[in-house]
């Protein structure tokens, strides 16, 4: 399995279905930009058709290189249907702040977002679907697999992993302040952003956990990934 990407990839070329046409000045198609994004994100939403009948369900993912791998209960609905090849979309959005204009009508929101639509098939040699694990547990506490057990056989078989190629994507970004309408600026209202940002609070230990055992550095010093490529 190969390694997350450090240099830039090319753009992909935008289709019909991933083509940004409400405010297609805010549409990124280049890697950097969707890669960025899906690196820092924790969760994504993975919508599907099972029956007829729509489902958003959201999980944990990790980005490796040019796929996406999703991962859940063998038992999961979801991913039971999944792994029957039917068409996914996978979106994941970050919230960067409240954008607070002079009127209603103009409030908005900051946020970075990238949908990513195809085929999800499953990862069933057990070398691969445990790169995948390790992968996913690595995205979410970068460094944590070195200090844990690794997944017995029958939890790796209780666990299914889906492999989505990141092919068909798109980036939408928005940043800044408000955009209001020339006639309000002169109005005698505040406006302007409110950043907001993912910080992780002090750990809490286990109750069972034995008072001799401190936390790693990677947990005390927990952060998600910078902003890069926006």
């Amino acid at each position: 399995m190969d390694t997350i990407t450090t240099t830039n990839p090319p753009a992909l070329v935008p289709t019909d279905r991933t083509r940004v046409r409400r405010l297609p000045a805010r549409a990124s198609y280049e890697r950097a930009t969707i890669d960025a994004i899906l690196d820092e994100g924790l969760v994504c939403h993975v919508g599907f058709t099972v029956d007829g009948q729509p489902y958003v369900i959201p999980t944990v993912y990790a980005r490796v290189g040019d796929e996406l791998y999703i991962h859940g209960s063998a038992a999961s609905r979801m991913l039971r249907t999944l792994e029957n090849g039917i068409p996914v979309c996978l979106t994941v959005t970050l919230l960067d702040g409240l954008v607070l204009a002079r009127s209603a009508f103009h409030h908005s929101v900051n946020y970075r977002s990238v949908v990513v639509l195809g085929t999800a098939v499953p990862v069933e040699d057990e070398a691969d679907k445990r790169a995948a694990l390790e992968a996913i547990v690595e995205h979410v506490v970068p460094g944590r697999t070195s200090s844990v057990r690794r997944p017995a056989a029958k939890e790796v078989r209780a666990t299914s992993v889906l492999r989505l190629p990141l092919v068909e994507a798109s980036a939408k970004v928005r940043s800044g302040p408000p955009l209001d309408d020339e006639d309000d600026y002169g109005l005698d209202c505040w406006a302007g952003e409110v950043p907001l940002r993912m910080t992780a609070l002090a750990p809490l230990a286990d109750p069972r956990l034995p008072p001799t055992i401190s936390p790693p550095p990677s947990v005390v010093g927990y952060r998600r990934p910078a902003a890069r490529g926006g």
